[in-house]
C-alpha cells in the first residue's frame, strides 16, 4: 500500500476543503513547493497534486505552483483539476507531471477522454471517480449526475483505464474515517486498481484500507490529517515499508 501525500491549491496556496466546497476552506500553507519538499524529504513516493481552481473553473489555474512542484521534487507527480481539454493534458505530461487524473472530461467527453487513453495510454491517464451516495459527480464536485459509479468505472475499463482514484465525497476533508465498505465494493465489482481517497483520519485508517490490497486497492491519499497531525507521515511511510 503507497501512502501518497496530498497538496490541494487555491490562489497558490496549499489548502484543504470540507466534502469539496468552496466556502470550507482552510489554508494550511502559504508555500506548497515548501510543503512538497517536506513530504519528499519524509520519504514520499509521489505527491497527489490538485488545482483546485481549476476544479472549479474548467481551465489550469495554479500553472506556476505546480510547475514549481515539478521542478522542486525528484518524485512522480500525479495532478488533477480542470483537465478538460486535450491540450491541458498534453501539457501537463510536457511540463513532468507523471500522470493526469481525469474526471469531468470522461463524463461530459468521453470520445475525447477515449481518444487521450489511445494516445497517452493507461498508465499516464487515471479516471478520478468522486461518487456522491454512489453516484459520479463533476465539475470540481459541484454537479451530481445519474452515472452509478461501479457500472462507470466498468464501462471505462474496457476502453483501457488502468486506474480510478475513488474519493467518497461525504468523507472527503471530514477527518471521520473513510468508507471503506464502498471502496470495498467499487473495487471488487470492477476489478481496477484502485486509490483510495477521502476521510483518512488516522494510522488505523490506512490499516483498514490495506485490508483490501488483495482486491486491488494498492493505494491511499492522505492530505488533511497530514496537516492536522492526525497521521505522522514518516510513521506512516515506515509501515508502508514493512507492508
Amino acid at each position: 500500500m503507497i501512502v501518497i501525500p496530498a497538496i490541494d491549491l487555491k490562489d497558490g496556496k496549499c489548502v484543504r476543503l470540507t466534502q469539496g466546497r468552496a466556502d470550507q476552506e482552510r489554508v494550511y500553507d502559504q508555500d506548497p513547493v515548501g510543503v512538497a519538499r517536506a513530504f519528499e524529504r519524509a520519504g514520499a513516493r509521489m505527491l497527489h497534486v490538485v488545482d483546485l481552481d481549476g476544479a472549479f473553473r474548467g481551465k489550469t489555474a495554479n500553472l506556476a505552483a505546480i510547475e514549481a512542484i515539478v521542478r522542486a521534487v525528484g518524485i512522480p507527480v500525479e495532478l488533477g483539476g480542470g483537465m478538460r481539454k486535450m491540450a491541458d493534458i498534453d501539457g501537463m505530461l510536457a511540463r513532468g507531471v507523471d500522470s493526469v487524473i481525469v474526471g469531468t472530461m470522461a463524463v461530459k467527453q468521453p470520445h475525447l477522454f477515449e481518444e487521450a487513453l489511445y494516445r497517452f495510454g493507461g498508465d499516464r491517464l487515471q479516471l478520478g471517480i468522486d461518487a456522491r451516495d454512489g453516484k459520479v459527480a463533476v465539475n470540481g464536485w459541484t454537479d451530481g449526475t445519474e452515472l452509478e459509479a461501479v457500472e462507470f468505472g466498468r464501462r471505462w475499463k474496457a476502453l483501457g483505464v488502468e486506474r480510478v482514484i475513488f474519493t467518497d465525497i461525504a468523507r472527503d476533508g471530514t477527518l471521520a474515517g473513510p468508507n471503506v465498505e464502498a471502496v470495498r465494493r467499487f473495487t471488487a465489482e470492477t476489478g481496477l486498481r484502485v486509490t483510495a481517497s477521502g476521510g483518512v483520519s488516522s494510522q488505523e485508517d490506512l490499516e483498514r484500507l490495506s485490508g483490501l490490497e488483495e482486491l486491488g486497492v494498492d493505494r491511499v491519499i492522505v492530505g488533511k490529517a497530514l496537516y492536522e497531525g492526525r497521521v505522522n507521515l514518516a510513521q506512516a511511510l515506515r509501515w508502508e515499508a514493512a507492508c
